[in-house]
């Protein structure tokens, strides 16, 4: 059977080693073109077989979430932009988001900026200090990152929607906390099928466990495909 894979698909190799990282990707063979590689990744490594993927012809996606001073996020923008991938996150904080986009110049590299973590709720906010729902807060950092000249950010499928209203069409909405129907919801709180998603405003999906920590992950990645595509 021909595999149609969807490079908005994006699988989250959150594995303890690059080996393991490795191995999924070739169990994933042809249905997967995307993946992410986190911070569990990247002092194993992750950085560079994230060159191993793009050798391949795999879509990249270095979720390393900077946040530090201006110029040494720019720095660092600057030095991940030579390494060949596609995504690169950031805190969503103005003059993070700011020098990021002119540490990678160039490259070709497109900065997100990660609003509220999929984890959080209203409690769980209030409890860090803010006092704001997470909607408020994403859409108040979505502004933000318009205004630093980045090009999209990260958000739950739940603000997909409102985002997509306010941003122009080349924006990039990308969403964690994507579960299929029924499934384990685990420590994420805002949450949405992959077509949810997608039907909702998003321009890319991430899924990890659902896939990795699957019987049959391959399979599981077929099942994400066919429901993004339901």
């Amino acid at each position: 059977m021909d595999v149609l894979p969807d490079e908005r698909l994006y699988v989250a190799l959150d594995l303890p080693t690059i080996a393991q990282a490795r191995d999924m990707v070739e169990t994933l063979e042809d249905a997967v073109v995307s993946y992410k590689i986190g911070l569990q990744l990247l002092p194993l490594g992750g950085a560079q077989f994230g060159q191993e993927l793009k050798a391949m012809g795999k879509n990249v996606f270095y979720d390393f979430k900077l946040h530090d001073i201006g110029a040494t996020v720019e720095k660092a923008a600057r030095s991940i932009s030579g390494l060949g991938a596609d995504l690169l996150t950031v805190h969503a904080r103005p003059d993070v988001m700011v020098s990021a986009a002119a540490g990678r110049g160039d490259s070709g590299l497109k900065i997100l900026g990660v609003t509220v973590l999929t984890s959080l709720d209203r409690q769980a906010l209030e409890d860090i200090g803010y006092n704001y729902s997470a909607e408020e807060l994403v859409m108040r950092r979505v502004e933000q990152a318009l205004e630093a000249g980045i090009d999209g950010v990260v958000s739950s499928p739940l603000e997909a929607c409102k985002i997509r209203a306010r941003v122009p069409d080349d924006f990039l909405v990308v969403t964690p906390g994507i579960r299929m129907p029924g499934g384990d919801k685990g420590d994420q709180k805002r949450i949405a099928t992959p077509w949810a998603a997608l039907n909702g405003g998003a321009s890319h999906i991430v899924v990890g466990r659902p896939i990795t920590a699957s019987e049959n992950p391959r399979q599981a990645a077929l099942n994400v495909l066919a429901n993004m595509r339901a």
